[in-house]
């Protein structure tokens, strides 16, 4: 582990004052080491307080530490801190593990669903990436993308009390506004006619409180006042969720906590508009809309958008 990151453990274990000597003495470094070490902190995005005779504290920040997501999680985690995007990194890493965790800290060309670019600044969100082979075939394979928004719900949940709400297919909604997005694509393998990798992405604003104005009436954050717990909490808690949850169970919360059930809803196929009432996802994914001349129509993807809220 590097010194950067022992001096964070220790201070965020403390959360108050630390001095310098101590940590000096618990890290058997010496005091310009942990001055240089403060300094990497910084650029990290943690804000440090430092006060003579008293020492150092987190003020604001945190810190992602593979090193120990791997442990926590069983699987390789790699942190690149200079990310296009995670997706990008995991499609053009040729490691041959079965299973592997990409992260960063921002992303410089950050794209969702249709390949449309999104918000990711600096400091304050989670971007990650998680490839892994499943070697099925297609038609067995679960619906990964329902599977990981509800175990960002449950995790969420269960860390903070907040109650965060699904839009149908992808979209994690908090008071009305869109806190994080999921995608998830899949390539077969030619040879044996298996699915033999699954990459799920996902971006989630955790902690930002500056959104450019042309979305800001529609972009929310988890936490706008300083998070009781770290980024890298809320990663193992929906990785621990996501590997250990039944998916019957992890369906079930994907239908109770849709946004859209019971609302009108719009939306566009083969160039024709329509507009009726989302009445139920099945568990595989399927919304069904009970259109306003009283037919109603079964969605297996694309976009809707919401009348009402």
């Amino acid at each position: 582990m590097k010194t950067y990151e022992k001096i964070y453990n220790l201070l965020k274990e403390e959360k108050d004052w630390v001095s310098g000597e101590r940590l000096s003495q618990q890290l058997g470094l010496s005091r310009t080491s942990i001055w240089k070490g403060i300094q990497r902190l910084e650029k990290e995005g943690v804000s440090i307080d430092s006060v003579k005779k008293k020492g150092y504290r987190i003020a604001s920040g945190d810190l992602l530490i593979p090193q120990q997501l791997s442990q926590e999680l069983g699987i390789p985690v790699s942190l690149k801190t200079d990310s296009q995007s995670t997706q990008t990194d995991a499609k053009t890493d040729y490691l041959t593990d079965d299973k592997h965790l990409y992260l960063a800290p921002s992303q410089a060309a950050a794209v969702g669903r249709f390949g449309r670019p999104f918000f990711a600044p600096k400091q304050g969100g989670i971007y990650l990436s998680y490839r892994f082979r499943p070697f099925c075939p297609l038609e067995d394979l679960p619906n990964y993308t329902l599977l990981a928004a509800a175990s960002v719900v449950l995790a969420i949940k269960a860390l903070t009390g907040k109650n965060p709400q699904i839009k149908w297919v992808n979209d994690i909604y908090l008071d009305g506004k869109k806190i994080a997005g999921i995608l998830t694509e899949s390539q077969l393998d030619m040879e044996t006619g298996l699915v033999g990798q699954v990459i799920i992405g996902m971006g989630l604003n955790f902690h930002i409180t500056d959104f450019p104005k042309e979305i800001a009436d529609k972009a929310g954050s988890l936490f706008t006042q300083t998070p009781p717990i770290s980024r890298q909490d809320l990663i193992a808690k929906i990785g621990h969720i996501f590997k250990e949850t039944p998916e019957a169970v992890l369906l079930d919360t994907y239908q109770s906590h849709s946004l859209v059930i019971g609302k009108t809803v719009s939306f566009t196929q083969n160039g024709q508009s329509y507009q009726g009432l989302a009445s139920s996802i099945d568990q595989a994914g399927i919304l069904t809309v009970q259109l306003d001349n009283g037919e109603s129509m079964a969605l297996n993807s694309g976009e809707i958008s919401l009348s009402d809220w």
